[in-house]
């Protein structure tokens, strides 16, 4: 199944552990990154007192359960050292299910598509380099795009292959 993989940190060398998370999954039998945007420079989000971001979206090739590709992600970001303290706070790695196929699910511990990847220029834009067409919630990913702000982003490397050496 194609699923769409946001990706982002702020904290050490986030740059670095979205680049290692990348190539765990790509490393597994049960997954393939088959594209990876850009990689961008963003201001924080939602709590705006702290360093910015890197940000980067994955399409991602898999045999695994969107609940059993979750647990592969949250125990990357737990090898990573990433610690959950508080809401859009500083982390060193966050990995986010953006979509998987054409799966819509309201659960508890995963709803997809992302609820919230639509509002986000950090998201969008990433995730329109390899997927402007993606329809979600009715919408192309570059419509969606048009109606969010994207103020202060900007492209940190226009590589699309940064994942295989950082």
């Amino acid at each position: 199944m194609r699923t769409a993989l946001g990706l982002g940190g702020n904290l050490d060398n986030p740059v670095r552990a979205m680049a290692l998370a990348l190539r765990t999954l790509d490393g597994r039998a049960d997954c393939q990154v088959v594209s990876v945007s850009r990689l961008y420079r963003t201001p924080p989000w939602g709590k705006t007192d702290q360093s910015f971001f890197y940000n980067s979206c994955a399409a991602v090739d898999t045999t695994l359960t969107p609940e059993a590709l979750l647990d592969v992600c949250l125990d990357i970001e737990r090898q990573m050292k990433r610690v959950r303290i508080e809401r859009w706070g500083p982390r060193t790695i966050d990995i986010d299910m953006l979509i998987y196929g054409d799966l819509e699910q309201a659960e508890p511990l995963l709803t997809i598509p992302h609820p919230r990847m639509v509002e986000r220029g950090f998201v969008l834009m990433p995730l329109a380099d390899f997927a402007a067409d993606l329809i979600v919630n009715g919408r192309t990913i570059s419509d969606w795009l048009h109606d969010v702000d994207v103020e202060g982003i900007e492209v940190a490397d226009e590589s699309r292959d940064w994942w295989r050496s950082a």
